[in-house]
């Protein structure tokens, strides 16, 4: 049926995803109050217009960035052109932001490294500013300029085996952050060293999440549910009836959807990621898709996952990645150092859960797997 095992796998992990993600959405669709609602219909641009609480909602699902994307926005002023524009500005985001799409911005500026700048737009200049600022502020855990690693590993995309660790020095020599440089004037971008490649991977969704939010305020629009494949997602406000919204939240030892318990939030991101999204084992060792810079292998420091709470998308998007590669005891300094309130729980190898200072009485655990440590 399929030409080889490579489809198959890539069509059988779609379907998952998929299942999931609505799983998710419908979980998240479920609101503390038994108003009743009328039945939802489907408007002719692809949203489903339905009614909560004597409020309208729409909700449209859109599959971008290579995962599954659910948006639902609440308002009685909410029309099918909110979801048009949004769909617009998701997929001129993903390819600008592609360094696998040939006419995307970052893939000109990954074609031309270590030979010429390249102008890029307005969005894409500021995307990549961004990401050298967190790479600054954590000391290069978080780097954009990963992608020769990401490239060599494969991980989700075919690669099953460990590479040869000359191949490994040598994309490591290709990646530092510091060899990015940005005219701002000009807004062009260059890449210093030829065989460099810029990664969007570790802010993209985070970045674009926080445009959507934007979008929605100035349309007037304050109450909405942005969710990026489950691993990011953005409460928009409150519910509207005024209450929090109820997150469920992933079990990293299970697939998309299963639960170790639940969180309110309101106008705040949750953002994770863990050695359960894409990996593979080799030699009883599981080596899953978070690299770090410093080894060019991917972290073995004793974490399943963590989890940011943030008020911004972008440096929830950001933070996930860099403080999972700190560690427990570095990452839970650094994130407690913050000037802005960001709050965060880790869960170790032994299922125990260490929470910041801020976050502890808001988590309800459902799963007795799990425990609190701290």
């Amino acid at each position: 049926m399929f030409k080889n095992k490579k489809s198959a796998l890539i069509l059988a992990a779609l379907v998952i995803v998929i299942v999931a993600a609505v799983g998710i959405w419908l979980a998240l669709g479920k609101g503390d109050d038994n108003s009743s609602n009328t039945a939802a219909n489907e408007n002719s641009g692809g949203a489903t217009v339905s009614e909560e609480g004597g409020t309208k909602a729409l909700s449209q699902t859109f599959y971008i960035y290579d995962t599954v994307v659910n948006i639902k926005v609440f308002g009685n002023n909410a029309t099918q052109k909110n979801m048009d524009d949004i769909q617009q500005m998701l997929e001129r985001m993903d390819t600008e932001f592609s360094r696998t799409k040939e006419d995307g911005e970052l893939y000109a500026v990954n074609q031309a490294a270590g030979k010429e700048a390249v102008a890029v737009s307005d969005e894409t200049l500021d995307v990549v500013k961004q990401s050298l600022k967190y790479a600054e502020e954590m000391d290069g855990l978080f780097d954009p300029t990963i992608g020769p690693l990401v490239d060599l590993w494969a991980i989700g995309e075919g690669g099953e085996h460990v590479p040869d660790q000359a191949d490994i020095d040598a994309a490591k020599s290709l990646t530092n952050y510091k060899d990015v440089i940005i005219d701002e004037a000009a807004k062009t971008i260059k890449l210093a060293k030829e065989g460099m490649v810029l990664d969007m991977g570790g802010i993209g969704k985070g970045y674009a999440a926080d445009r959507i939010a934007e979008y929605l305020k100035e349309q007037g629009l304050d109450s909405a549910m942005i969710n990026l494949g489950g691993s990011s997602i953005i409460a928009l406000g409150n519910k509207p009836n005024g209450s929090p919204w109820n997150i469920g939240l992933q079990d990293p030892d299970q697939s998309r959807g299963t639960q170790l318990g639940t969180i309110k939030i309101s106008d705040e991101v949750i953002d994770a990621s863990g050695v359960y999204e894409r990996f593979f084992m080799q030699d009883g060792v599981r080596y899953h898709h978070i690299l770090d810079p410093r080894t060019g292998f991917p972290s073995q420091n004793g974490l399943k996952s963590i989890t940011i709470m943030s008020p911004n998308a972008t440096d929830a998007d950001a933070l996930s990645t860099g403080v999972f590669l700190m560690g427990l005891e570095e990452g839970m300094k650094y994130l407690e150092s913050l000037p802005e309130k960001v709050d965060a729980f880790f869960i170790t190898d032994d299922n125990k859960i260490y929470a910041t200072s801020g976050l502890k009485d808001r988590l309800i655990l459902t799963d007795p797997t799990y425990s609190f440590a701290n």
